[in-house]
């Protein structure tokens, strides 16, 4: 039975958080504290898999993908979510003065600077969401899947962090990291040949023997054979996250709702904060401020397409995200149609990113927001020289054989 096996598992989660509660902090007992995380890490994500498993039965909050970019709504109820939902995209989201008022996931577009912005309003979450208490699985997964976080707090209950603490706690233990980036730690398996272990610079938050550590902790995986290099001072955590391979980087801000009721003081103290926005939804505050904040940490570019002899086209940008696709002239060609990057000769580009206009540039080109992009294609001529022309030929009549062979037959 799954559930009695995922009590099981939550069971020992429970035992190992106790016994590093219990357990103190020094020297001495750092690298036992080390083996309990990597042994945690390991837990959580059994739970996990097996709750992703057993999902296929369960409600989830299907919402497919709209627009350029996806942002998702979280925090504990009656913070102010769906006001904030309804003020920025016009989308009707019921609010009232009781808890628990939104009960499914419900999205929103906001048009901004020619994007559009999907914004998901999800339910409030309360304490255990990441064990299942009050949907705050399904809640979680839809915020795995968000290109942008957004927790919100009530200024009026925030004096100490607690409700902020919580919440990237809950987040946290379900493999979302916020506003990180992936440790620079190199990890690979091999069939044979022992551990090897390696760092380009002292590890100082792996305590007095990094490789005791890290041998240990690979012997507790089940990894006997690999290849481990750490190119920075990363801590035993973020190597447990590289064992992993499952954890996702996003970045997160904090927004701080109902500033209408705190004092003026309060409110530079919150606003002084890192990744912090104060607003009122219901006086309307500072809700352009968090829009262009919106905007910075999305990092959108937007790029305009331009004819050989036409000016450019204005009106509708390609765009790009930087956690989606990347932002290079590459992930420009395969917006536009797959089969262009295959034909690509080189590019013209005017902007920010280029040190001329215009500049000659090659796929691998990073744009920046606002260029003006030529693509030139090869002529039929140079595609005849290519080494592979033969096999694309062959793969076009191989596919337009294909959908003849599908096509049904005529009726007589």
């Amino acid at each position: 039975d799954p559930s009695a096996a995922n009590m099981g598992v939550v069971e020992k989660i429970k035992e190992i958080e106790e016994e590093m509660a219990r357990t103190q902090k020094n020297k001495a007992t750092e690298y036992h504290l080390g083996l309990l995380k990597a042994r945690l890490a390991r837990l959580r994500s059994q739970l996990l898999e097996s709750s992703s498993k057993a999902g296929g039965t369960g409600e989830g909050f299907d919402v497919k993908r709209y627009g350029d970019a996806r942002v998702a709504l979280i925090g504990f109820p009656s913070v102010g979510k769906s006001t904030l939902l309804s003020s920025l995209t016009g989308t009707h989201s019921e609010q009232a003065a009781y808890e628990f008022t939104t009960l499914t996931c419900i999205p929103g577009v906001i048009h901004y600077k020619s994007t559009k912005i999907q914004l998901l309003d999800l339910p409030g979450i309360i304490e255990g969401a990441a064990s299942g208490s009050g949907r705050g699985k399904q809640v979680i997964a839809v915020a795995r899947s968000a290109d942008l976080v957004i927790i919100v707090l009530d200024a009026s209950k925030e004096a100490g962090d607690n409700h902020k603490t919580l919440l990237e706690g809950e987040l946290e233990s379900v493999g979302l990291r916020l506003n990180k980036r992936p440790p620079d730690i190199y990890f690979k398996k091999k069939k044979a040949g022992g551990v090897a272990f390696n760092s380009t610079l002292p590890l100082t938050k792996m305590g007095p023997d990094p490789g005791r550590l890290v041998y240990s902790i690979l012997h507790d995986y089940k990894i006997h054979n690999a290849e481990v290099l750490f190119r920075e001072d990363a801590s035993l955590d973020e190597f447990i996250d590289v064992l992993e391979g499952n954890r996702r980087y996003v970045k997160c801000l904090y927004i701080y709702n109902k500033i209408d009721v705190v004092t003026l003081e309060e409110v530079d103290t919150i606003a002084r904060k890192e990744h912090s926005v104060v607003i009122s939804c219901n006086l309307n505050l500072n809700l352009d401020f968090l829009l262009e904040k919106l905007w910075q940490y999305l990092g959108l570019v937007r790029v305009y397409t331009k004819k050989r002899g036409d000016p450019p086209d204005f009106a509708n940008p390609i765009v790009l995200t930087a956690g989606r696709n990347g932002v290079t002239v590459d992930s420009a060609c395969n917006q536009i149609h797959k089969d262009l990057a295959r034909d690509f000769k080189f590019a013209f580009v005017w902007g920010l990113s280029t040190k001329y206009n215009p500049q000659r540039c090659g796929l691998s080109h990073q744009l920046a927001d606002e260029d003006v992009l030529q693509i030139c294609k090869k002529t039929a001529e140079e595609q005849r020289h290519d080494k592979n022309y033969s096999e694309k030929v062959q793969a076009y009549y191989d596919s337009y054989h294909e959908k003849k062979k599908k096509k049904p037959p005529l009726k007589n």
